[in-house]
């Protein structure tokens, strides 16, 4: 009998932002699946989770997924967890889903933390409908990229390192235009959460003006 693959969503931020359910599953599987070991290992010490771990990340996970899948073939329950969120959503997982699929291994993905749920929610603008683009390209593709939204009507959702924040705003000004509404969202859930909201230049001479720290979520409106 084939085994399951669990996607299991983790906190983004406060540990108590994870349910029942998954620590249940994670408790239960025979193996776990972690982007980064050490940050998985505070969340599995938090809730006493003693459980096999495996590195899984963007670097090695065309490597492992035909063992992986050989593992879950003869009938072992493998989660796969991410460093903080859902798998898969702009984090390794989509290689190994396919994979699953593909072999007819079960596939079970537990609902969870994300973080540009929040962030829209929180941004005040329409989120009736929305897209989400995830991390632009770094360089090859970004003009591209943004050109192509540039009528977007939908609001759009983007992620960012606290970095790339100050260059990623003055491109959005330069393509969308300096009073184009926005909302930024950064270290969600944690001590020092903070939403800055306002024109893309507002928001730019804010964040100009300070150190940013943190996981950054960007809500940009759409075209009127």
């Amino acid at each position: 009998m084939s085994g399951k693959l669990y996607i299991v969503p983790t906190p983004i931020g406060n540990l108590e932002d994870i349910t029942f359910r998954a620590v249940r599953i994670l408790k239960e599987v025979d193996l776990i699946l972690a982007e980064d070991t050490r940050t998985t290992s505070v969340l599995l010490h938090h809730y006493d989770i003693s459980k096999k771990m495996y590195s899984h990340n963007l670097n090695n996970e065309h490597k492992t997924v035909d063992r992986l899948i050989g593992q879950l073939s003869v009938g072992e329950k493998i989660a796969l967890v991410s460093d903080a969120g859902t798998p898969a959503i702009s984090d390794p997982g989509f290689l190994l889903v396919r994979a699953c699929i593909q072999n007819n291994i079960a596939v079970e993905t537990l609902p969870g933390a994300v973080a540009f749920i929040p962030a829209l929610i929180n941004s005040g603008l329409p989120n009736d409908r929305f897209c989400f683009e995830g991390f632009l390209p770094h360089k090859k593709g970004r003009q591209k990229k943004l050109k192509q939204l540039v009528d977007e009507q939908r609001t759009m959702v983007f992620y960012e390192s606290p970095h790339r924040l100050i260059k990623a705003l003055e491109q959005f000004i330069e393509y969308f235009g300096e009073n184009r509404q926005v909302s930024v969202s950064r270290e969600l859930t944690k001590v020092f959460e903070e939403t800055k909201r306002g024109s893309l230049s507002e928001v730019l001479s804010y964040f100009n003006e300070k150190k940013v720290k943190g996981e950054i979520v960007i809500v940009l409106d759409g075209k009127s």
